[in-house]
């Protein structure tokens, strides 16, 4: 039986090459992360016990904490314009540091750290690509990306997986610079957490929403399981830059815990963006830390406060 409603046809769109478009963001405008030194130490302490300043000083605190403790997870949650602002360094080496225990991103996070990986370029204009007809719609990305995951739905693998292993099997050109890769070769789990029709890949005439669905499926359950080991063990929980979708997926992946008898009474959640906004409040913070955790909102630019935070940490 099929449906009574009439389709687009998706096989009649047409792509173009990577090579035709102009990226707003390259790898040689992305940071590289310092540590910092005495004077940046002292510099720390001399801001005033207060506000944003003392929030972040908790925040680096509490991760400091957990990375020392025994099965303490530290969840990173990442919206896309994290990885736009040039701060991919940063993440991956505090995941080689231990201060990353897993790390979720929505799809179009994903698609810009394979594009990064893949080309050393991402962010295309899209008042431009829309006047020509041709937003989101680049062959080598959509091509590369469904390669692996079908390589990956095969081998029983998610989303995630999927693309960092084939980012770092296929020699990705600028893998290092690539959140993916980096975090498959360290082991670090990455869930990719995917609403259909929200990213340009959903576009193209080969993408599989059967074989995508599955594997993004199969990340909400390792990402919960992660917020499982969070409720029990205690940690911290940071989510950067997503508004609906990773707040969301957090709320659920929470509840599931909670089901499960999680009790959640040694955890720290953090919100960081530009603004904050109403799904991360109660989602990440108010109703999680209901149970006896801390909440912290830090507002800033992400380029600014992200580089703050690894030097607070490292220093």
């Amino acid at each position: 039986m099929a449906s009574n409603y009439e389709e687009i046809d998706l096989s009649r769109v047409r792509t173009i090459s990577v090579r035709e478009r102009s990226s707003k963001i390259t790898v040689k405008e992305f940071g590289e992360p310092v540590k910092g030194g005495k004077a940046l130490a002292r510099w720390r302490a001399s801001l005033p016990d207060q506000l944003g300043a003392r929030s972040l000083k908790e925040l680096a605190s509490s991760i400091r904490h957990a990375a020392g403790g025994k099965d303490h997870e530290i969840v990173w949650m990442m919206g896309a314009h994290v990885i736009k602002c040039g701060l991919s360094r940063y993440i991956i080496e505090l995941m080689r540091k231990g201060y990353v225990t897993s790390l979720a991103l929505n799809g179009a996070g994903a698609i810009h750290d394979f594009e990064i990986a893949s080309f050393g370029e991402t962010s295309e204009d899209v008042r431009a690509g829309l006047e020509r007809g041709v937003f989101g719609f680049t062959a080598e990305t959509a091509e590369g990306c469904f390669a692996a995951v079908s390589v990956g739905r095969s081998q029983g693998l998610g989303l995630g997986e999927s693309l960092g292993r084939w980012l770092l099997e296929k020699r990705a050109p600028h893998r290092e610079w690539s959140i993916l890769s980096e975090a498959y070769r360290f082991g670090v789990p990455v869930t990719v957490h995917v609403a259909i029709g929200t990213d340009t890949l959903h576009q193209h005439p080969g993408f599989d929403g059967a074989c995508w669905g599955e594997l993004t499926s199969r990340d909400f359950r390792i990402f919960a399981k992660r917020v499982d080991s969070l409720g029990r063990a205690g940690g911290v929980a940071l989510n950067i830059g997503s508004a609906v979708i990773l707040p969301e997926v957090f709320l659920k992946a929470f509840s599931v815990a909670r089901n499960l008898g999680a009790p959640f009474g040694r955890l720290t959640v953090c919100n960081i963006d530009m603004i904050q906004h109403y799904r991360p409040r109660e989602n990440v913070l108010d109703r999680p830390a209901s149970f006896g955790g801390k909440a912290l909102a830090i507002t800033g630019p992400h380029e600014v406060l992200i580089p703050l935070l690894y030097s607070f940490l490292l220093s």
